[in-house]
């Protein structure tokens, strides 16, 4: 009983230490509101004519923006990008975005060996130690600097196992080839039992940014080739907004053992848009705050790959029953690169929603015909100003509490503004299906295992077992 004990008290201090440790400096980051003349909206979108796919067509911009942010950098790039590779287990052509995105670094590195490129990424790339990967070489090899995310910094998002994960499971390391087929991508190379083990504490640096001394992209999409397809949007923006990025994503670097990072020094702009850099939890409060503020006669519009966190949840149905308007476009959770999902987390959110909600609260599914309805957007109208926010984060607790590393845009936009009408009639295109088949009724994936569906979903929640 005594040596059982003691392992019962080491477990329960390891995770109450690590799901309430401090972070890092610099994470969690709320950057000041910076003023700015231009914001571009980008998006990627598949779509088509009917649920079978006839007629499958894709819009695909946001890598094409980014390669055109890589040639137009004249003193350094920051790249901080969570999936970067090129496994596919499908039978799907899919665009070869990950070469592609390091044939525009290599390209540059070659013009000039001295310029600087920093390229962060997460450990996922390497099956956690098991392997390594041909694309991250071939940029080292060049001159780029990549650096590997240090996860066991960050807090733990699933407390039950990490701390049997750190107490037992850490110690046990197992050198040499992996045996296990890889759970991403039967393509990719087998892993280690050790690097399985790391991998089910689920964390992640789970950031899309791309920053020059001239500009940035804050993004959904991935430099992945089998999520080449999905719906992604992503922001474009400029002036001094510049630094405070480049301050939040050094801070991955340093806890991660990297390098300092330049910085651009942009002059203050003036213009119609004010625009602020947003990391971690603060993407969840500046969003509650901004939501809870709504009246009757605002608008709420949210196109979202996952939304399960409950406070945003709680703060969409109090605002749907103030009669503020509420449109979420959400992807079904259908399918992960050719796997079939269990429809969690949305289903059974949007079930418990639409019992709790006002009328106002309308829900549409994105017909997944190839891909993910991957965006992470929501716009809220309010009179003459409406907020944007976009970029990596979902709406769940494992991306808004401080346990991945996100980063969000939050951009505050006059009603009549160029950005927030091509934003309005994204949305109206994909709502009212104008010239294909995108979005489908909420009955479509609400039937009788959504009851049961809830069921799971709050057990999971409850003791932290989630995989989004």
């Amino acid at each position: 009983m005594g040596i059982i004990g003691v392992l019962a008290a080491m477990y329960i201090m390891v995770i109450i230490w690590h799901t309430f440790k401090p972070l890092p400096e610099g994470v969690s980051f709320a950057g000041d509101l910076h003023s700015a003349e231009q914001v571009e909206m980008i998006y990627d979108l598949s779509y088509a004519q009917d649920k079978e796919g006839t007629g499958l067509e894709s819009e695909l911009r946001i890598f094409d923006e980014i390669h055109e942010l890589i040639e137009e950098a004249e003193e350094f790039l920051v790249l901080d990008l969570f999936l970067f590779d090129n496994y596919n287990d499908t039978e799907t052509a899919y665009p070869a975005i990950a070469e592609r995105l390091a044939d525009h670094l290599i390209e540059k590195k070659q013009e000039n060996p001295d310029f600087p490129i920093y390229f962060i990424t997460d450990p996922l790339n390497l099956g956690y130690g098991s392997y390594e990967s041909l694309l991250l070489e071939t940029l080292e090899a060049e001159g780029v600097e990549v650096i590997i995310t240090d996860l066991d910094k960050l807090r733990d998002s699933m407390p039950l196992y990490s701390g049997f994960y750190r107490v037992i499971f850490q110690w046990f390391d197992n050198p040499g080839e992996g045996w296990i087929a890889n759970a991403m991508s039967s393509d990719a190379p087998d892993m280690t039992l050790s690097s399985y083990l790391q991998l089910m504490n689920i964390k992640a640096n789970h950031r899309k940014t791309v920053v020059s001394e001239q500009e940035a992209i804050i993004s959904s999409a991935n430099p992945h080739d089998a999520s080449g397809l999905h719906g992604n949007m992503a922001f474009r923006v400029s002036g001094p907004v510049l630094d405070d990025i480049l301050e939040a994503e050094e801070a991955v670097s340093k806890l991660s053992g990297g390098p300092d990072f330049p910085r651009a020094e942009m002059p203050e702009q003036t213009g119609d848009y004010e625009v602020q850099y947003l990391t971690e939890r603060q993407i969840l409060e500046a969003l509650v705050k901004h939501i809870e503020s709504t009246e009757q006669g605002d608008s709420i519009q949210m196109a979202m790959f996952y939304l399960s966190e409950t406070s945003v949840v709680k703060s969409l149905e109090e605002a749907s029953n103030r009669r503020v308007e509420v449109q979420l476009v959400l992807d079904p959770n259908e399918n992960a690169f050719g796997n079939e999902k269990t429809g969690l987390p949305n289903r059974p959110a949007v079930h418990g929603m639409v019992a709790s909600a006002g009328d106002s609260l309308e829900v549409r599914w994105y017909n997944p015909v190839v891909g993910q309805f991957h965006t992470k957007t929501i716009m809220i109208q309010s009179g003459e100003e409406t907020i944007i926010l976009g970029g990596s984060a979902n709406m769940t607790e494992r991306t808004l509490m401080d346990y991945n590393l996100e980063a969000d845009i939050l951009i505050k936009a006059p009603t009549d503004s160029e950005l927030v009408g091509e934003l309005d009639k994204y949305f109206e295109r994909l709502w009212n299906n104008e010239d294909a088949l995108y979005t489908l009724e909420l009955e479509e994936y609400q039937d009788e295992f959504t009851f049961w569906q809830r069921g799971i979903y709050n057990f999971q929640k409850l003791f932290k077992l989630t995989t989004y």
